[in-house]
Formats: C-alpha cells, structure tokens, sequence
C-alpha cells in the first residue's frame, strides 16, 4: 500500500510513520533540504515540489493521499497543485486536515460535525472554501474524500513542556475559555482508522476527550517538570500577538463521539494530563 503526503510537516510525518509500521510505503512532497533529509530517513521517497508531473504521478499511483499544509490567499496549495490530476475517476482515499476553527465561537459550548459553520476570521473561512472543493472533487472522481476537524496539535518537540522549559510558558487567565486539543499520535491513529474505513464525504473532529482552558495545561506541565508555573496573567494585561489574540478570542468545546463511532477510534491520550506525561517519561 502507498500513501502520498503532501505536506510533510509535524501531523504528515506522524501519520506516515505509523503506516509504515505496518508495511506501508509513502512518498512526501519538500520544499527544502531539511524536509528532503527527514523524508529519507523515514524510509519515504522525497518528491520535489516544483516537479509538477512527478508529483501528480505519485498523487495517482497512490492508495491514500493526505493534505496537511493550510490554505493561502490564494486558496489550498493542494489543490493548486493535484485538483486537475485528480479529476479522473479513482478509488483511492483523499484526507485533508482542516480546523475546529470552522465552527468559529461558540462561547463554550458543544459542537460537533453537523453544527454550522460560522469561522470568524479568514483562516478558518478559507479552510470552509477548501474543505467544500475537496468534498466536490471526491464527489467528481469518485474518491473517498475524508475531512479531519483538528484543535491545537502537541507531541514530543512540540508541547507545553518545551514552553515552559523554555521560559516561554504564559499562563494567561480567560474566564469560559475553553479549548480542545490532540496528541499528534492519536492524531495519525485517527487517519489510519479512517484509511481502513473509508467514507466519502466522511468528516471527522478529532479530538482528545477533556477541552480544557489552556492556563489548566501550562500549571500541570510545570508541575511535571517539577517547576513553578509561570505567573497568572489577565487576558488583558497579555498584550497578545493577533494570531494570539484570535486563539483567546474564540471558546468550544469539540464532540469526538463521530470518530468513535464510526472509525472504531479511540484516543490513547484522552486527556492532556495522558499526552503531557507520557511525552516526558519518553524523554520529550
């Protein structure tokens, strides 16, 4: 089985090393010679981006293909580059890994897959354009497009831990703000499960099973460390960045009972109190 990464950043590399694990081969698209090396040494083939033939042949010939980078001004890079190759009938399976950003504010409370979309800001907006021509492609070609609803991503190299070890940790109070999250192998789980079930049109939340406000997380991260955890800080004395200030200013919590029920999946790390400790007791 051959799996297509069009991406190959945190959550790809993820997801193809667990196929591999099971006898899988991938191809990976770089962009430089850093993603170039790592593809390489995950036992994939690296695909050059700017070869446009090579990468709709491998796109093609595969029997999964997964698009991780987020949309542009300009629209999903995926698209611009594949949606013509993958006009022709196929039956192979198509993710593509969007953002609980869709749903927008919901001031804390519940959403799951069939809540409206409202995303308040262009990011989310443009990952609506996206995931509305992915699941139209699938529908022309007969692919069973599938799209991952995804919170805040974290795993080994790329978690509060590091923040706070870093002195970068900020614990910002925001009363109701409530958030979700996914440890990144639980993440690539989800896909795999996905891949052995395909559905068109399926679209899943994947989440972990606690949203919880972020300041929670930064206090038990110190605390694993065995440091003091950093200051408490009003959300208005915070002086956010605006990516920052758009993260605070949006509240949900995220259903994953879809993916449960239809994918067989279950998280390994169902809460981030799981995901944390297990990340440092791997040496992360």
């Amino acid at each position: 089985m051959r799996l297509f990464v069009f991406g190959y950043g945190f959550s790809g590399r993820a997801a193809a090393k667990r196929l591999v694990a099971s006898g899988w081969k991938f191809t990976a698209t770089f962009r430089n010679p850093e993603t170039r090396a790592e593809i390489e040494a995950d036992g994939g083939r690296p695909l050059d981006l700017t070869d446009t033939c090579a990468v709709e042949a491998a796109a093609t010939a595969a029997d999964a293909i997964l698009i991780t980078p987020p949309p542009g001004q300009e629209g999903c890079p995926g698209l611009a580059v594949l949606e013509h190759a993958l006009e022709t009938p196929g039956a192979n399976w198509l993710g593509y890994l969007s953002t609980t950003g869709v749903y927008g504010d919901r001031r804390g409370r519940w959403v799951t897959e069939a809540s409206p979309l409202s995303a308040g800001f262009a990011e989310g907006q443009r990952r609506v354009a996206a995931e509305q021509r992915w699941l139209e492609l699938g529908d022309r070609s007969g692919r069973a497009v599938t799209i991952f609803r995804l919170p805040g991503i974290y795993g080994a190299g790329r978690s509060t831990l590091d923040r706070v070890r870093e002195g970068r940790a900020r614990r910002i109070i925001a009363p109701d703000q409530i958030f979700s999250r996914i440890h990144v192998d639980d993440l690539a789980a989800g896909i795999s499960a996905s891949i052995a079930r395909p559905r068109a049109g399926g679209i899943y939340n994947l989440c972990d099973d606690e949203p919880a406000p972020n300041s929670d997380v930064v206090v038990y991260a110190a605390g694993l460390l065995g440091l003091e955890p950093p200051p408490p800080i009003a959300l208005e004395d915070a002086n956010l960045a605006p990516a920052a200030r758009r993260f605070y200013s949006e509240s949900k919590r995220v259903s994953n009972a879809r993916a449960k029920a239809e994918l067989g999946w279950r998280p390994d790390y169902p809460t981030y109190r799981e995901g944390l400790t297990a990340i440092l007791q791997a040496g992360g």
